[in-house]
């Protein structure tokens, strides 16, 4: 930068020559120069202020806004930060086959305390403990005053239980949140959904996993973050499955069983339209299992009858030795076959039931609409032992069904040891062979879907379903009509539902004792049906344990008497429920017939 010198030699020269003081010219440009400066610094000045008032009114405008935001939040307790993983604990909803909900996520609250930080731990453990009675005043003291840094009090907190510990006041009390499974129907479906309980946690969140039932069996499913959150939808129809709840129950309350299933199934796509096991729980309160190992599993209300209830099914087998001869061409339905009772076959007698005798012959149709035991047997020795195992094996009876439920997976029939002709007779009639009511609703799906065996499922499914064909469409509607002839003329007449063309078949099957033999007066009740006869498209499986009708002058145990009943009730209420109208049918003229087995 050049600088104007204070004495120029040129003005200099030139004062002297014309008499003028040269100091002048030094004091006049350094007044100038002494201006300049004066201003660049007055700019410089002003500057700075400007830059400052403005920072300062930045500053108070974040610190306004910040103070306006709290004060419109809710109040919140403060929490540390710990470094480590984030849990994640977002888990996707289930619906029913109509998106309506049936599994969900709610927000909540655990309550811990971090004792340093306590202000009065005696205070504090006895009014916690009048908030939760389960919880004992002077433990927890004790583990506030032992010199832990942390200790977990409640894992989930009610809002009410949550606002009475606020009234504690003491600041090592705190809250992290939480995010909880919530069944909104209580216990409807339960056995179907199970339920879930808290894996990994920590203050901040807790990791929820599925414990039992669909929860446990799709739990990666249910957690996959790749899913978008994406409900899992189930066949399940919420009001078909609360009716068929709602009828289940009253019947086995009227007729005195001890438990109850039902299973209510498309037979073309394999779908679970309702699945329901009594006694029941509420999955949002799940309870221990039973401690006592002594104890039946199906006294615990956790016990999934429908699934892991391996019984012997009774004369409902009846139809698969029918319908395999007939696909062997050994017999067709007027076939006349031995019925002459007792069969005596080595050292084994073969009865009919309440000592009746049905003989000398039977049609093939007469034996599956009277029961006979006789003649069922009959046609099973026409088809042998190692025919019938691979028939029924066919039918998915040597393995457990592939249902999404993770108790499935342990329900595998109970298959006898060896396979004598004996056992091919009571076989026949569904003694000796144990299965799932599941099990048997799978096979008289493949008879009334026209003989393809189809996997039970409880995902709704989109679009054709293949299967393996185990009997030709010509046999499976022999088999349908026949199975019709058991309500309109035999061992189920109570099971009749004006315009839906109920077909089935009842089984009474005598419970085994643990140390051998049969008890006499405890059965296993079961009805077995398909409807409407002329186009099959549900199947029904209604069992009771230990059912007994006291309505009449003696009391009485068949199937006839109870499982078909309460089968009809089924019907009747949910077939309209699923669009199905009901076909006039002509007046039958005779009488209802006696229920059998």
């Amino acid at each position: 930068m050049m600088r104007t010198p204070l004495r120029p030699l040129a003005r200099v020269l030139y004062a002297r020559q014309h008499g003028e003081n040269p100091d002048t010219i030094e004091r006049e440009n350094l007044r100038l120069r002494h201006e300049v400066i004066r201003d660049k610094t007055r700019a410089r000045a002003e500057l700075r202020l400007l830059i400052l008032g403005v920072a300062f009114l930045a500053a108070f405008t974040t610190i306004g806004a910040r103070m306006g935001l709290l004060a419109a939040t809710e109040p919140v307790e403060p929490r540390a930060s710990a470094p480590g993983a984030e849990i994640i604990a977002q888990r996707a909803d289930i619906t029913d086959r109509n998106g309506r909900i049936l599994a969900t996520n709610m927000t909540t609250f655990a309550l811990y305390a971090q004792p340093k930080i306590m202000v009065d731990p005696k205070a504090s453990a006895q009014k916690l403990a009048a908030i939760f009675p389960d919880l004992d005043a002077k433990a927890l003291e004790r583990r506030f005053t032992d010199g832990r840094s942390f200790v977990w009090i409640r894992k989930v907190l009610s809002p009410e239980q949550m606002q009475k510990v606020h009234e504690i006041g003491d600041p090592g009390l705190l809250f992290g949140p939480r995010e909880m499974r919530l069944y909104p129907n209580g216990t409807l479906a339960a056995h179907v959904l199970g339920g879930t309980s808290f894996g990994a946690e920590g203050v901040h969140s807790a990791e929820v996993i599925g414990t039992a039932g669909i929860e446990k069996a799709l739990d990666a499913r249910l957690r996959d973050p790749a899913q978008g959150g994406k409900p899992l939808e189930l066949s399940i129809d919420l009001s078909v499955q609360a009716t068929v709840e709602e009828v289940l129950y009253a019947g086995m309350t009227m007729l005195n069983a001890k438990g109850a299933a039902a299973i209510l199934m498309d037979v073309r796509t394999g779908e679970i339209i309702a699945l329901a096991s009594l006694p029941t729980f509420d999955p949002n309160d799940r309870p221990n299992p039973l401690v006592d190992k002594t104890a039946e599993p199906g006294d615990s209300p956790l016990f999934n009858r429908a699934v892991q209830g391996v019984y012997e099914l009774g004369s409902t087998f009846k139809i698969f030795a029918a319908s395999q001869a007939m696909e062997l061409g050994l017999v067709t339905p007027d076939t006349m076959v031995d019925a002459n009772a007792p069969m005596a076959w080595g050292k084994y007698k073969i009865k009919e039931f309440e000592g009746k005798n049905y003989g000398p012959l039977l049609s093939v149709t007469d034996v599956i609409v009277k029961s006979s035991n006789v003649g069922t047997a009959h046609i099973a020795l026409m088809i042998g032992p190692l025919r019938q195992q691979a028939f029924l094996k066919s039918l998915g009876f040597f393995e457990p069904t592939k249902v999404e439920l993770i108790e499935a997976a342990g329900a595998k029939p109970l298959i006898p040891k060896k396979w004598p002709e004996i056992v091919t007779i009571t076989t026949s009639y569904g003694h000796g062979l144990s299965a799932s009511p599941l099990h048997l609703a799978a096979a008289y799906a493949a008879i009334g879907n026209g003989g393809v065996m189809i996997q039970p499922t409880l995902i709704k499914r989109e679009g054709a379903t293949t299967g393996v064909r185990v009997m030709t469409e010509a046999t499976a509607k022999a088999a349908v009509k026949m199975l019709r002839g058991v309500v309109t003329d035999g061992t189920a007449s109570l099971g009749e539902v004006p315009g839906y063309e109920i077909a089935g078949k009842t089984g009474t099957a005598d419970k085994p004792k643990k140390t051998g033999g049969y008890y006499k007066d405890k059965v296993i009740n079961t009805f077995a049906s398909v409807f409407p006869a002329s186009n099959p498209q549900y199947v029904l499986i209604v069992t009771l344990d230990e059912p007994i009708d006291t309505s009449g002058s003696e009391p009485r145990r068949t199937a006839g008497w109870t499982s078909v009943p309460v089968a009809a009730e089924i019907i009747r209420r949910v077939a309209p429920m699923m669009g199905l109208r009901p076909k006039l049918e002509p007046h039958a003229t005779d009488a209802l017939t006696a229920a059998s087995n």
